[in-house]
């Protein structure tokens, strides 16, 4: 396939490892997914590509959090937009500490972020929050509204580029049918705008990752990355398949296997 174009490819050669929400290593209890020390964790594990989720608090902060409610990660009901940043700072300061948007990209000037833009308020703010870092943000979200959103609010911020992007589920969903009856003319207008597609192997029982998918996407340039991948049978078998990113849990046993798949 022809070498991605757009400079949040460029930091490492595929397959690339994304490290889901950071790292979490097996023993470490008291810290959770999308801190300050997951993505610190990542980083000192190797890891180039870090996976995160966009949330905005009720002061209009955006934070890297994945869930709509604080229950999960802090035992707490109240939803992440009807807290302020210092009452969330306040919950995970136990738990490895709150990570912001502007934080992460400032502390971990060498990591590529892949930004899943989860809510809709969060939209806007996420683009004017990366437009500085424009080459070191790939911009997601199943919505493929919010994603553009955002990816217009970096430009009207005045973003040096427009940051990479993904697919939503809308246009992956169109994808695969017209992968799969090789409507070609179709193919290539979705696939115009987008840099990558980030797929699960299979939705319930629909197999979403497949050969032509792979093939489809390869002839226009764009990557396929596949989540959530944390079995290294599964990781060494997606790529022999030819994947080009794994987004995984476990980015301390995948990235060794990535290394030897590359070279």
């Amino acid at each position: 396939m022809p070498e991605p174009t757009h400079p949040w490819f460029q930091a490492s050669d595929a397959p690339r490892i994304l490290a889901h929400r950071g790292l979490v290593p097996e023993g470490s209890a008291d810290l959770v997914e999308n801190s300050f020390a997951a993505v610190a964790a990542a980083h000192a594990a190797g890891a180039t590509y870090v996976e995160s989720d966009c949330h905005l608090t009720r002061d209009g902060e955006v934070v890297l959090f994945h869930d709509d409610d604080l229950q999960r990660v802090a035992g707490d009901p109240r939803a992440v937009a009807d807290v302020t940043l210092a009452e969330l700072a306040e919950l995970v300061a136990g738990r490895g500490g709150l990570l912001t948007l502007a934080q992460a990209l400032e502390s971990f000037p060498t990591v590529r972020f892949n930004l899943d833009v989860k809510a809709a308020a969060a939209a806007e703010a996420v683009g004017r929050g990366i437009a500085p870092y424009a080459d070191r943000v790939l911009v997601t979200s199943f919505s493929d509204e919010r994603r553009r959103i955002a990816l217009q609010a970096a430009a009207d911020a005045g973003a040096p580029l427009r940051p990479a992007t993904s697919a939503g589920t809308r246009t992956i969903t169109r994808l695969l049918l017209a992968s799969g009856v090789r409507a070609h003319r179709a193919v290539t207008r979705l696939l115009s705008d987008v840099d990558a597609v980030q797929v699960p192997e299979r939705h319930g029982r629909v197999r979403v990752l497949t050969p032509r998918l792979i093939d489809s996407a390869h002839r226009h340039g764009v990557e396929v990355h596949v989540w959530t991948v944390n079995d290294p049978a599964d990781m060494q078998r997606l790529l022999d398949a030819g994947v080009d990113g794994l987004v995984t849990d476990r980015a301390d046993i995948a990235l060794p296997l990535a290394a030897r798949h590359a070279s």
